[in-house]
Order: C-alpha cells, then sequence, then structure tokens
C-alpha cells in the first residue's frame, strides 16, 4: 500500500490557490483512476483504489496546511504502514512554475505543511513530489502569493503542470524512485530560439 497525500487548506476560499496545488493534483489522481474521495477519514478525504496491480491511498487533509502531520501521521498509524510507503504532493516557491521535482527525503525548505508531517512521524524520511509555483514578483508577500489563484491565462500550463505531477507519482510507485526521478527531474529543454524571417545580413 502506498498513501499519496496532496497538500492545501480546506474551504471554498482556498480553492484554486497556489498553495492548494497538492490538492487539485489529488483531485486529478482520484478522476484518472476512479477512487472517489469520500467523508472524513484520518482527519482527511482519503480513498483507495489500485494502479497496476498497486494498491494505493489518496489523501487530502483537512486539518490545514501547518497541521497536516496530524492527517498523515493517523492515516499511516491506522492503517501500519511506515513513512516509507508514503508520497506527499506540495507547491514549492522555490521551483520555477510548472516545474515538478521528485525529492527522496530531506528538510522542509520553509514549507509549513512539511514540517508539520516530518515533526509528526519523526523522520524527514519520505518521498515528496514538489511543484513549482515560482517567486512573487518584486514587491508581493509570498504569503499573499501562494494564496492567491491562477489567472484564467495560466489555466492551461497549470493542467499540464497537474498532469505531470500526477504522473511522477504514479511512476515513484509503477517504476520506483530511481527510475521516476531519473525521467521527472531532468530540467525541461528550452524551446529553440525562431529563426528569423527574411534574408539574413548580406543576403
Amino acid at each position: 500500500m502506498q498513501i499519496i497525500a496532496g497538500l492545501g487548506n480546506p474551504g471554498q476560499e482556498y480553492a484554486g490557490t497556489r498553495h492548494n496545488i497538492g490538492f487539485m493534483v489529488v483531485d486529478a489522481l482520484a478522476r484518472r483512476l476512479g477512487i472517489e474521495l469520500g467523508g472524513v477519514r484520518f482527519r482527511a478525504r482519503a480513498g483507495a483504489g489500485s494502479f497496476r496491480g498497486h494498491q494505493l491511498t489518496l489523501l487530502k487533509p483537512r486539518t490545514y496546511m501547518n497541521l497536516s502531520g496530524e492527517s498523515v501521521a493517523s492515516c499511516l498509524n491506522t492503517l501500519r504502514l511506515t513513512p516509507e510507503s508514503l508520497i506527499v504532493v506540495h507547491d514549492d516557491l522555490d521551483l520555477a512554475e510548472g516545474r515538478v521535482l521528485i525529492k527522496a527525503r530531506g528538510g522542509d525548505g520553509g514549507h509549513r505543511g512539511i514540517r508539520s508531517i516530518i515533526d509528526a512521524l519523526d523522520t524527514d524520511e519520505f518521498v515528496r513530489v514538489r511543484v513549482g509555483i515560482g517567486r512573487p514578483p518584486a514587491g508581493v508577500d509570498p504569503v499573499d502569493w501562494v494564496l492567491n489563484a491562477w489567472g484564467p491565462d495560466e489555466r492551461e500550463k497549470l493542467e499540464e503542470t497537474i498532469t505531470r505531477a500526477a504522473e511522477a507519482a504514479l511512476a515513484i510507485i509503477t517504476r520506483g524512485l530511481a527510475a521516476a526521478m531519473n525521467r521527472y527531474n531532468r530540467t525541461p529543454k528550452a524551446a529553440p530560439e525562431p529563426k528569423p524571417e527574411g534574408p539574413g545580413p548580406g543576403e
């Protein structure tokens, strides 16, 4: 059994904000796998299913971001699983918007949801799928930035990012951590510069 926990804040006022992209990825996985995220269990909306023979539980904590560890610990303890069974999907200010990066372990990087999980489990030995939301523009407070929603012109790129993060989480389960990191941690290649139209110099 693997647990995929997406981090975010419950409530309609937070839906669609940058801080809730972990929730969005779990919602996408639920739709793809036909898993119903039912009533509150483990202090979360949760649902169980399978993918290519692998059993998994999807988790959206209802504890608010700063107390995510309470929900995650409840799930692992109830199901008698170790932190090695856990994949956490969360937003990351330090990654460029749209970038997806798998991290095997480590500190919280200033993310309070991750800090709560580390404290609750007393270990940082769990996998994360970091989803880049980028740094705010000059003069914008990071707290305001993460609680802002994406604009309509950003929706197409957002959907692509959510799909890539969902695929990365499933790849960890089906292909293994090393293979998934090798595939999804590569820096995307920049698009080639368009060739100038018309004759070049001296033509």
